[in-house]
């Protein structure tokens, strides 16, 4: 990057969970869930500081304990299973405006995706401010199969979801037929302030960047900590690494 940019990291941190109760503070590892973000985000030489936004003290003072800023508390009605991202996303830059530190981007660093390269979160910054007209970045890794060959019900039946593609049983072509679909995947996100300002509703806005990573594993169930558990294991010397201040 040629000029500093600059950029917080936000990781997103509710205290309520209905998949994994406790989720944020649940051990991954050595470290709770949200302190692998934490870690990562603060290895990253492009981010300016790094903030969870959470409703919960608990999650307030282990955040603080691995070195994230907890500014503020976010409010309840801002943390519930149906609240929107940019709800949490606003209030988090009206509180920066207030501060009179209101950054360019808003690196997002969901906790649900707690193995990441801190250099790839600076490359996505790089790509993203080399880029004026981007609204947004978005990381994302290739599906093994495309959408094309998934099928759905209907009244007991099997059916095609691309009715459109006039071409016998095409969900019996080879995936090689159908271009190559992407899944996004938490690994990293970012928003310019610009586009969050705009007052247009959603998130990434109409220019979305592709960043495209190795495959992510998303924690959403218990079943999921136990893969995280094991491939930790097979990369312990390199990740370990990162539970260092």
């Amino acid at each position: 990057m040629n000029q500093r940019v600059s950029a917080v990291g936000l990781i997103p941190a509710r205290g309520g969970s209905k998949g994994v109760p406790g989720k944020n503070t649940k051990r991954l590892a050595e470290l709770p869930l949200v302190a692998w973000s934490i870690r990562a985000a603060r290895h990253a030489k492009t981010i300016d500081r790094v903030v969870v936004s959470t409703d919960s003290v608990q999650i307030a003072e282990l955040a603080r304990e691995f070195g994230a800023e907890t500014p503020f508390i976010r409010p309840a009605g801002l943390a519930q299973d149906t609240s929107p991202d940019r709800a949490y996303l606003q209030h988090a830059l009206d509180f920066f405006r207030e501060e009179g530190r209101e950054p360019e981007y808003i690196v997002l660093l969901r906790p649900t995706t707690p193995i990441r390269e801190p250099a790839r979160i600076d490359d996505a910054l790089r790509t993203i401010a080399a880029r004026s007209e981007a609204t947004s970045l978005r990381s994302v890794h290739p599906l093994p199969e495309p959408p094309q060959k998934m099928m759905g019900i209907a009244d007991g039946w099997l059916t095609g979801l691309f009715p459109h593609d006039s071409r016998p049983e095409y969900y019996n072509l080879p995936r090689q037929s159908f271009p190559t679909a992407y899944q996004p995947n938490g690994y990293v996100d970012i928003v310019t302030r610009h586009w969050l300002r705009s007052g247009a509703p959603g998130i990434f806005g109409p220019k979305v960047l592709a960043y495209v990573t190795e495959v992510a594993v998303e924690v959403d169930t218990a079943d999921a900590f136990d893969l995280l558990d094991f491939q930790i294991a097979r990369r312990r010397p390199a990740l370990l690494d990162l539970s260092n201040p």
